[in-house]
């Protein structure tokens, strides 16, 4: 309980300063004043909250202590050393390495190994890149020019990702807290249950619904995965799914949550700020790619209850709609204050977020005026221990994008790039790209993910013809596909831990289920319309396209008796990928492509008359394969 008082700092920190509140005293401070202080402060918390055992515990208080007045000299002098750029003295630089130290140990305690020693290699690069062969060789820097840029220039940790997390993102981390504390993670389950609850496989179309709703807003696959899925997964082992089955759906509806629009797990604003456009911009292009991926899950759902005899729940063990919608008001209201303040006033959506988080802390007070205090230490804690990770994600990021700054780092990457393009097409290097972030990706928040990847390769994704939003996207699905991909699914292992089921029959089935974020990127990339970037005509027939080429492949993943079985389930699989292929292979809006659209629709008809009239009833003891 005191570790989270001790985080509730964080979220005071960054709520005083989106209010302007250094104006109430006459003050005015650099943005990079706050960031200093803000990743002090989560460096001593991070440090204090993770501590090491007993015995040790005067390192914990002597590192942390250190390493956050470290970061407050940073903010302290600031301004002075804008004017002092070549001064770099040991004033300097002794406190900028206890700074990145101290950093670098609160990361690895929090965020995992892996994220600690990609900061630790790219500093190594900063100072020693100089000895790199080839194409690899930096530019020589002095350690004390370079530990510097990295401590105090804006291009470094107090830079443009920690700015936004510390901001935008730490906004919605409050919304989102206040929201789960108000009772909102119960309120999305009850609308979900009574909403799909009754459908055939209800309890998995539950499970859909509700993760993706929470999935969003709460900026976490593995905290979607054990908030909703300790509801969603018993009642789904119940009705009759296979233990592997309930875990799967939950892993991949839980983080389909983190591309669904609005909030995208608040990625969105990091790749607002990177690309330089507006939030709204990143939204609208994300919509149609998170339908698509929840239309082919839900499809595939439906056709496994169907092919399994897995029926919804009795409506009268269902709470009614009606009551459901009333009982959620405090959190639909909230939700439409959003909407209001980001899309029709425009707000910066960090102050937008706070603005909704306050009205649903007020409209939960004027229900129940006993937790009028009572909540706000629980909302406050639950955000600052969400956000430890997240800022010093922030820090590392820094680091990395200071690093290939400084050293020109990304130019190489991008010309090792453009080897393979040259060789093996735009393919190759998209299939090249997507594994680096898979790979990357284990172990590693989203948001790091994306960031650390996008910065070393979406320069060459650019370079070579793909649009800047396609590139960035299709780093970001699969930055957060490592969360499904086998051996280190980490969504998925969390699922079936609730689950009780076998860790890798369940990350396997949860790759099945996310098929199509794992094909749609590359056809996004080769086809703006599916981001919203083309004439009407041009995105309606590419939407045709995935739909029916989804249409068919949902049921062919869906069990092995799809189509009559043999060599019709072959048939449709290869007229499902032809036609979803056809979207990104062909000219968009051109001739050939609306001829194969429309062509389809028949032909996908045709290809369903072969579906098996009766469903093969299993019982919920039996293990059904897909």
């Amino acid at each position: 309980m005191k570790r989270r008082y001790l985080a509730a700092v964080l979220p005071v920190l960054g709520i005083l300063w989106m209010l302007d509140a250094e104006n109430w005293i006459g003050q005015v401070y650099i943005t990079e004043q706050y960031l200093g202080v803000i990743i002090g402060v989560t460096v001593l918390i991070g440090l204090l909250t993770q501590p090491l055992p007993d015995a040790f515990r005067f390192f914990d208080y002597a590192l942390g202590i250190t390493a956050c007045l470290s970061w407050f000299w940073l903010s302290w002098n600031y301004e002075q050393w804008l004017l002092e750029a070549t001064s770099r003295g040991p004033e300097k630089w002794i406190p900028a390495m206890i700074a990145i130290l101290g950093t670098l140990e609160a990361t690895r305690r929090h965020c995992g190994l892996v994220l600690a020693i990609l900061g630790v290699a790219f500093l190594a690069y900063g100072f020693l890149g100089w000895m790199a062969p080839g194409i690899f060789e930096a530019a020589y820097l002095s350690p004390a020019r370079f530990l510097l840029y990295i401590y105090n220039d804006s291009n470094g940790v107090p830079g443009l990702v920690l700015n936004v997390v510390s901001t935008q993102i730490l906004g919605f981390i409050v919304f989102g807290a206040v929201l789960n504390a108000v009772g909102g993670s119960a309120a999305l389950t009850q609308l979900a249950l009574a909403t799909m609850g009754h459908r055939r496989g209800g309890p998995a179309k539950v499970a859909i619904l509700a993760s993706s709703l929470f999935g969003t807003l709460s900026g976490s696959t593995v905290a979607n995965v054990m908030s909703t899925g300790v509801v969603t997964i018993p009642m789904m082992k119940k009705a009759g799914f296979p233990a592997r089955y309930a875990a799967a759906i939950e892993a991949v509806a839980s983080n389909g949550g983190q591309i669904a629009p609005p909030v995208m797990g608040a990625t969105a604003f990091v790749i607002a700020e990177f690309l330089q456009v507006a939030y709204t911009d990143v939204v609208l292009a994300a919509l149609l790619p998170a339908v698509f991926y929840y239309y082919l899950l839900y499809r595939q759902v439906d056709r496994y209850s169907a092919a399994n005899g897995l029926v919804g729940e009795p409506r009268e063990n269902l709470p009614l709609l009606r009551t459901s919608l009333i009982n959620s008001w405090p959190l639909i209201a909230p939700l439409g204050v959003l909407m209001w303040f980001l899309f029709h006033l425009g707000y910066s959506p960090g102050k937008a977020a706070l603005y909704s988080a306050a009205a649903a802390y007020v409209l939960h007070v004027i229900r129940d005026p006993g937790d009028f205090l009572r909540v706000i230490p629980k909302i406050l804690g639950n955000s600052g221990t969400t956000l430890i990770p997240i800022l010093l994600v922030g820090a590392i990021a820094g680091i990395v994008i200071g690093t290939i700054n400084v050293t020109g780092l990304g130019f190489a990457l991008t010309l090792a790039l453009g080897h393979i393009a040259e060789f093996g097409g735009v393919l190759a290097l998209l299939a090249t790209t997507a594994i680096i972030a898979i790979i990357l990706g284990v172990g590693m928040p989203t948001t790091g993910v994306y960031v650390i990847v996008a910065t070393l390769l979406a320069p060459a994704l650019v370079r070579h013809g793909i649009g800047l939003m396609s590139a960035h996207l299709f780093i970001f699905y699969f930055g957060l596909l490592s969360m499904l991909t086998p051996p280190v699914a980490v969504a998925s292992y969390s699922a079936a831990s609730i689950a009780n089921s076998d860790m890798w029959q369940t990350g396997v089935t949860g790759v099945r289920l996310g098929v199509v974020a794992y094909l749609l990127p590359f056809v996004f990339a080769l086809n703006p319309a599916l981001l919203m970037d083309g004439t009407w005509i041009e995105i309606g027939i590419s939407c045709l396209t995935i739909v029916v080429s989804g249409f068919l492949l949902a049921e062919v993943l869906a069990s092995r008796n799809a189509y009559g079985g043999g060599a019709m389930r072959v048939v449709a699989a290869i007229v499902s990928l032809a036609v979803g292929a056809s979207s990104a292979i062909l000219e968009p809006g051109s001739t050939p492509e609306i001829v194969i659209a429309l062509a389809s629709v028949p032909a996908a008809w045709a290809i369903s008359r072969f579906s098996p009239s009766q469903p093969v009833v299993q019982t919920p003891a039996q293990e059904p394969t897909p």
